[in-house]
């Protein structure tokens, strides 16, 4: 019934059915919903977990190779995706100079 009423706030889906917020939140519906969007949650921040400590490793490897990055190939690092921080980390065994990291960047 509420996927009838996209366009109304909780508030006034309350109002209009009769319930109150503690009613809604012990319906059966409202757990699952809750459950899913804790699940949902869960996940990303656990994809984003990853993210973050393959980006932390990239960079340290690179770091550690070349020594002090430039700010654009720092940035340009940071916003890799997960994969693609995977793909750099096997790439980057191969490269033998700063200009190598650049040409593979500009690939993307």
């Amino acid at each position: 019934m509420v996927c009838k009423f996209t366009q109304l706030s909780r508030q006034e889906i309350e109002a209009m059915l009769g319930f109150t917020a503690s009613e809604l939140q012990k319906s059966r519906f409202y757990q699952e919903v809750k459950d899913e969007g804790r699940q949902e949650g869960e996940l990303i921040g656990q994809q984003r977990g990853l993210q973050l400590e393959a980006q932390s490793l990239v960079l340290r490897l690179l770091t550690r190779k070349f020594g002090v990055l430039p700010v654009g190939i720092l940035s340009q690092v940071e916003g890799l995706t997960l994969v693609r921080l995977e793909e750099l980390a096997e790439a980057l065994l191969g490269f033998e100079k700063v200009a190598d990291l650049e040409v593979w960047l500009q690939k993307l």
